[in-house]
């Protein structure tokens, strides 16, 4: 077999900022993004909407090394925002917040962005969470992204962290890819059959004037328009730092895991989006809870069944990269339940114990926070 490409990962994610008394989103103070760079550097961002705040690690080498950054990355922004008596959630919907209430980031880019996406851009009030892996060859990066896309549904299922929106039970476990489909170019990517057919599709729309570059496509998972990567964008937030982590293992192993059959001269089969749509909305609706459709048996299959066979397909590549436990990590959170399923139950509680709606879903709030805060240090800097 060739060499195997490193399979480096970068991994970004997107939080809310609350205020910590009472669970109101808040716009994040002038001096709080500049207090966090003068730690992390380039590391940290603004996002569209003042109320959020990016973070993004390096190029990292494996799991260990993406744990220890990100977990500096969590800890730090946490840190900072509690001087100003705020605290990062990581989900990608805020329970009760209404969009109509929130600003967006004054600079070009956004401001350009909410000229472009009209009344569609106001309602952006999600976060995400993208996984890159490194794959050099550009031809390859195409051939392996075809494959990949069917494992992408498998993907929102365990990460679905977007129950409510303004402060109604939307009956889904992921609203955030409801919103963000309103935009143009989202979804499944296209089928593509090389990079020069990736490269004359956006030179298409550039030559135009529609878009700029490859970044203003914004399908699940892509190949990323800065950096020799394939992007997995499907996930919503995770709440907790060990979830996030698991993803990007499962996102990792399963490229090499196809990469390693493209060296037999074998592929995964390559699916319709049509009928890949039916699994995305599967778990955009029910999370894990209602099982995803195996096309190769034709008929639906309990999630954590799947999971299972995925982790032992997946199981000498998440060996070679040093993730196995990451890997197998992903049979616990099926057991645990979506982020999804966790906010519902807490919001139930409250009101079974009495509290008003209105004040159950501050309860869910607190409780997001508790969940970012679980997987860090407890040595970390106190806010």
């Amino acid at each position: 077999m060739p060499q195997s490409p490193n399979f480096t990962l970068g991994i970004e994610e997107e939080y809310l900022l609350v205020d910590q008394q009472t669970g109101d989103l808040s716009a994040m103070p002038e001096s709080l993004l500049g207090e966090c760079r003068a730690d992390l550097g380039d590391r940290v961002s603004p996002e569209y909407l003042r109320c959020q705040i990016e973070v993004g690690t390096g190029v990292c080498h494996d799991i260990a090394q993406a744990r220890a950054e990100l977990r500096e990355l969590r800890e730090t922004v946490a840190y900072h925002a509690g001087r100003h008596g705020l605290a990062p959630i990581s989900a990608s919907c805020h329970p009760f917040a209404d969009w109509r209430d929130q600003h967006h980031t004054d600079k070009d880019r956004y401001n350009t962005l909410r000229q472009d996406l009209a009344g569609v851009a106001r309602r952006m009030l999600i976060s995400g969470m993208h996984v890159h892996i490194g794959l050099p060859d550009r031809d390859r990066r195409i051939d392996l992204m075809n494959q990949f896309v069917y494992f992408l549904p498998h993907l929102l299922a365990l990460s679905a962290s977007s129950p409510f929106w303004q402060g109604e039970d939307t009956g889904l476990a992921s609203y955030r890819l409801t919103v963000f489909g309103n935009l143009p170019r989202t979804g499944l990517p296209p089928r593509l059959d090389s990079w020069g057919d990736y490269e004359r599709s956006v030179q298409a729309l550039t030559d135009i004037g529609v878009i700029e570059d490859g970044s203003k496509l914004w399908w699940d998972l892509r190949p990323s328009a800065r950096f020799p990567t394939l992007e997995t964008r499907i996930c919503d937030a995770c709440p907790r730092l060990e979830d996030t982590l698991t993803l990007a293992a499962l996102i990792q192993s399963t490229t090499r895991m196809l990469w390693r059959l493209s060296q037999r001269n074998q592929r995964w089969r390559i699916y319709d989006n049509f009928l890949l749509n039916e699994n995305r909305w599967r778990a955009l609706r029910y999370g894990g809870t209602e099982g995803l459709i195996d096309f190769g048996r034709r008929c639906l299959v309990p999630f954590a069944d799947l999971v299972a066979e995925w982790i032992d397909l997946i199981a000498p590549d998440a060996e070679a990269l040093n993730c196995a436990s990451e890997v197998a990590r992903a049979r616990d959170m099926v057991e645990r339940g979506t982020s999804a399923a966790r906010q519902r139950a807490v919001l139930a509680s409250a009101m079974a114990a009495g509290a008003p709606r209105d004040q159950a879903l501050r309860s869910v709030v607190m409780d997001l926070i508790g969940e970012y805060r679980a997987d860090l240090s407890t040595t970390a800097r106190a806010g």
